[in-house]
Order: structure tokens, then sequence, then C-alpha cells
């Protein structure tokens, strides 16, 4: 049963910042989750059912929808800024999106259902918490809320990490952040003085090596405020793509984003091949970007680059089906990125 909590609202990121006396993954760290701090909160798809599964009881949420800008699209000189508060709707919709990063415009158009998407944001999107089961279960303390032991490597792990899954086997629940890692995004955190930090979401996203506790480095007294994207060369391509066990509304069991930067000829200059839903935060794939670069991309080409991705894998005993669905989904989205084409992640 969800608890009682006291509701306000913050007009200035540093007001928010300021209000924020903790974060969940802090929350959540203690025996019932119950905190006497206060927790920001946008959207509020994933905080409210934390709260409402009995896993995080704030007693003090601060809503950040009325600071200004918290959900504006600003294109730059050098590349976009987006605030945080920008709802995956809105963000799926938006003309300049779509045309200048078309495979962020189709992860947010295919992100959960028509409803979470008016509602939910891109700072939540990223800023989610697990959806491992054992995470997820009043009865299984694991070691991402305080405990002593992963269940999932002993229990059921079907869609589970197959990649840095040693200490912690959850697999990163951002759809977005796939898509933004590959397209080398920095996050802006703004703090209580109204100072910000920028870094590169890859750095944001911290893997179990560091706390087991946190999926980010986001710190109480700090808010995600933006995401910045880098400028769209005329050589670069990208597609997204996911598969899951249904359609519609459902996490995916393999998700794919590639961007690749490509000379006049088409020889490759640069890529990224990025996984999601494969580790505890996505998974640059090192050795299939090296099977890309410096070569003209062909079905030769990013069949050799697919099985690079999948050769360091460490799968459990019950999500081995994740290599062959990885493999066959990083081949298609390399060539259709070489190609100019979205994949089967259909902006609607």
């Amino acid at each position: 049963m969800m608890k009682r909590f006291a509701w306000t609202t913050a007009e200035s990121p540093s007001a928010a910042a300021s209000a924020a006396s903790t974060i969940c993954a802090e929350a959540m760290a203690l025996t019932d989750g119950a905190t006497d701090g206060a927790i920001v909160m946008a959207g509020g798809i994933d905080l409210l059912d934390l709260m409402k599964e009995g896993l995080l009881a704030p007693a003090r949420l601060i809503g950040l929808r009325d600071i200004a800008d918290f959900g504006a699209i600003d294109l730059e000189r050098d590349g976009a800024r987006l605030g945080a508060g920008i709802t995956l709707a809105a963000l799926a919709a938006d003309a300049r999106i779509r045309r200048r990063y078309p495979a962020l415009a189709a992860a947010a158009a295919g992100a959960a259902s028509p409803q979470i998407r008016n509602v939910a944001t891109l700072g939540g999107n990223l800023l989610q918490r697990p959806r491992c089961w054992y995470f997820r279960s009043r009865h299984h303390r694991c070691l991402r809320r305080g405990g002593v032991h992963c269940f999932a490597h002993d229990g059921d792990n079907r869609y589970h990490a197959i990649f840095d899954n040693r200490r912690c086997a959850i697999v990163h629940p951002s759809t977005l952040a796939t898509v933004l890692v590959a397209l080398g995004a920095d996050v802006q955190l703004t703090d209580a003085a109204g100072g910000s930090r920028r870094l590169p979401l890859e750095v944001f996203l911290t893997p179990p090596a560091g706390d087991l506790t946190r999926e980010n480095i986001l710190q109480p007294r700090e808010i995600l405020h933006a995401v910045h994207l880098p400028p769209i060369s005329e050589g670069i391509r990208m597609a997204h793509s996911k598969r899951g066990e249904k359609d519609a509304f459902d996490w995916p069991l393999a998700e794919v984003a590639v961007v690749l930067d490509l000379e006049p000829g088409g020889r490759c200059r640069d890529a990224a091949v990025i996984l999601g839903a494969a580790a505890p935060a996505p998974h640059r794939a090192v050795n299939a970007a090296r099977q890309l670069v410096g070569a003209v991309i062909d079905e030769k080409r990013a069949t050799a680059a697919a099985a690079a991705a999948i050769e360091d894998a460490t799968p459990l005993a019950d999500n081995g089906h994740k290599l062959p669905l990885f493999e066959a989904l990083v081949r298609r989205t390399i060539m259709a990125a070489a190609q100019g084409r979205l994949e089967d992640s259909i902006l609607r």
C-alpha cells in the first residue's frame, strides 16, 4: 500500500536540486525504502510504481513540471539540447529530431504504450530503476537493494544480462539510453547552487563495478536537467532495432543502436554499436565497431561485426537464446544504418 507523502513543486532547477535531499537508489537501499528525505518527480511513471509496490516511501515529492525549460527542445549550431522533462511522445513527434536524429525519434516512438509516452519523460526514462523481478520483489533483498546476493544468478534469469553480469545480472531498462550512448550524448546535471556539470551519458550510467545499489552517479541535491546531442555531419547514418516477445508495450529481449560515419565513397570512418537489454549499462560492442571502421559495409562485413559483438558474452543458465538474437539484430541494424533505413523501429 502506498504511504502518505507531501507534494510540492519547484519553479527552477536550483530550487528542485536544493529540495532533492535524497535519490531513489539511496532510499531503496534502506530496509523498507522509507526515507524522511524528498525525491524529485517528473512524469512519475516508475517512481509511483515503486511506491505502490512498497519498495519506496519518500516523505515528500518535488514536482519538476513548472520549471520553464524542463520540457524544451532547442536546436543548437553544435547539436541539440533536450530538456529532461520532454515527454517521449513529444520527442518522437518533433520534426527536427525526426530529421536530424531519426533513430532517437524511432526509439521514443516505440517505447511503452501511447498512454505512457504522453506522460513519461526523457529524464525519467534514463533514471528508471531495473525491471528485474528479484529487484522488484519485496521478498528478495538483492544486492542492488542493499542485500548480499544476486538472486538472478541461481534463479530465473531468462531476461537478464549476457555481459558484465558476474556481480549483478540486471539489464539497463532505458531504451533511449541505448541510442543516446551511440550518438555520444552528454547529460547536464544542475545542483542546488545553480551550478552544473556536463559529462558523457556513458560515464553517467555506472556499471556494477561501481556502486551496486545504483545505475548512475546522480547525487542528492542534484537533478538531471538536460541531454545534449552532438551535431550530425553529412556522413552520419543511424538505425535502432529491438525485439521483444510481443510488438507492443513490451520490454525488449534485445536492442541495438548503430551510428556510422561514412565517407562519400561509403567507407566507414567511425562506428558505434551499442547493445541494450544486454548488460547493467548500455553495452558498447567495441569488437563489432572495429570490424566496420575502414571498410565498405556490406552483408559480409556486417555479419562479421555481428559475430564479434557477442564473442565476449557470458550468458547465464536461462538466457543463451539472447546470443543468436543479438547476432541477427546487430547484422540487420548495421545494414539498415549503412543503407539509410530505420529498420523496424517505425516512426509513428
